[in-house]
């Protein structure tokens, strides 16, 4: 007997396409657990639940199913920022973010109503930070990035749990978004506990710390095709449980780039790159710059010319990539750079027009008829 459809209910608030879009945002490498199965709508896990997405120009509209678990993003480590951000040389200032507890200024219909689903939300698609404000002043100082983001309005970064993103990242080494996807659900279906099943598929959390320390982890995990990875993930685990475990993880949010950097990168299978993901995604270091051989590529071919005479990717010239476009982009560098890196994917290129291009070639059609 087939299982009953379950019906969602779906609230929304309002948010411009330009300030978020779910189909670049979700699907461009940073959170490997979306899927659209159904166009237009995304599904995935957080903080315990299991989430459906879809919007439309000016609203986003969410469901939730199954049941919260304790501590589920743990919105109340977010450091506090600077609020004000000069935006154009005369002098000119607009409060940039905000935190979590005040209203966001593209939630208009929701008066008192911002209950315990849209604070996580709202924290984990960091929407205290008006992205259209970046955006006009990444272009003003980089005509390449005003181009080349034209079609790729609203992709911002995802304020991700730290224990789901780093051992997701540790996945991605030598390795492709579907492939990590696979990998990092085989981790959630075989260690982490399950939350609900919709319309037949069973939904499961991200595991805890404990159950991937746990003994057999890296032999059952090489069984089920993650290579050298699985011990990295063991070794991880391991080292994370002796050295506070999840609390340690959310520690760094407060200390000084670097310092995070630096702590991440004594974990095994963990180096630069994947150190900054994890600065970038989740530990609020909104100036990390993930660089792997697209992103070099993209700095070589745009940016810095030089790099083309390079043969590999010394840890030299990651310092130095990385600096180039903190000192060109600022504060949000990894934002802007997450911006430039998904217009580059072959995804997005093979993929029809966006949408505000489609409504603007509609407008020409009507006005030659």
């Amino acid at each position: 007997m087939a299982a009953p459809m379950i019906e969602s209910t779906f609230k929304s608030f309002m948010c411009p396409i330009k300030e978020l879009r779910l189909d670049k945002t979700l699907a461009c490498g940073q959170s490997f657990r979306w899927k659209e199965n159904i166009p237009g709508t995304w599904v995935g896990v957080l903080a315990g639940r299991v989430w459906k997405l879809k919007q439309n120009e000016n609203e986003i509209f969410y469901a939730t199913h199954g049941n919260f678990m304790q501590q589920p993003t743990k919105i109340e480590k977010r450091p506090p920022t600077k609020k004000h951000r000069k935006l154009s040389k005369k002098g000119t200032t607009e409060k940039m973010t905000r935190t979590v507890e005040e209203k966001h200024i593209w939630c208009e219909n929701l008066g008192n109503e911002c209950d315990n689903e849209l604070n996580i939300l709202s924290d984990y698609l960091q929407l205290s930070v008006k992205l259209q404000d970046l955006y006009a002043q990444w272009s003003h100082k980089d005509p390449n990035f005003r181009e080349k983001s034209e079609n790729f309005q609203g992709v911002r970064m995802l304020r991700q749990h730290p224990v789901e993103n780093l051992f997701s990242f540790i996945c991605s080494s030598n390795n492709h978004i579907s492939r990590i996807s696979s990998m990092v659900e085989k981790l959630c279906e075989n260690y982490g506990e399950k939350i609900t099943e919709i319309d037949g598929q069973a939904y499961f959390a991200f595991p805890s710390i404990s159950s991937l320390a746990g003994e057999g982890v890296e032999e059952k995990l090489r069984q089920l095709g993650f290579g050298y990875r699985a011990k990295y993930i063991s070794s991880s685990a391991h080292y994370l449980s002796e050295n506070g475990g999840e609390d340690f993880l959310f520690s760094l949010r407060e200390k000084p780039y670097e310092e995070a950097k630096q702590q991440l990168m004594k974990l095994n299978g963990v180096g630069a790159k994947v150190a900054d993901c994890v600065c970038l995604m989740s530990m609020d270091k909104a100036g990390a710059i993930p660089v792997d051989t697209h992103v070099w590529q993209i700095a070589s071919r745009d940016y810095i010319p030089k790099l083309k005479q390079s043969k590999s990717l010394t840890d030299n010239l990651y310092k130095e990539i990385g600096d180039h476009f903190r000192s060109l982009w600022g504060p949000y560098a990894g934002w802007a750079h997450s911006v430039l890196f998904t217009a580059d994917l072959k995804k997005f290129k093979r993929e029809s027009p966006d949408t505000d291009s489609k409504i603007k070639e509609k407008a020409k059609k009507k006005k030659v008829k």
